[in-house]
């Protein structure tokens, strides 16, 4: 087995893996229309960081990088978008386990 495959392979099963995991989130915040959990700060960070991903994939050539950071950069906006859409949608910002009984 040649070595550059070997290195390309595991790099694409790990891509598709880390990227992957971004998908049952998005689903959590679409079923519940809510993303009061989710820190906005958090995954602005972690969105400009994956653009500078992109960039090193692209100035390196790295398919795997560029496609998986592609995928999940998308999948981090639409968080990000949804969080944006849900949490103005919510009147009362406190949950009820939240709320204090007097």
């Amino acid at each position: 087995m040649d070595a550059t495959w070997a290195i390309t392979l595991v790099g694409s099963v790990s891509a598709a893996l880390t990227t992957a995991a971004f998908v049952p989130q998005v689903i959590r915040v679409w079923r519940l229309k809510d993303a009061r959990d989710i820190s906005f700060v958090t995954f602005s960070v972690f969105s400009v960081g994956l653009v500078g991903w992109v960039g090193y994939g692209v100035l390196t050539s790295s398919v795997p990088v560029v496609a998986a950071n592609s995928v999940t950069f998308v999948l981090a906006l639409t968080i990000l978008f949804l969080k944006a859409r849900f949490d103005r949608s919510h009147t009362d910002n406190s949950r009820p386990s939240d709320r204090r009984t007097a």
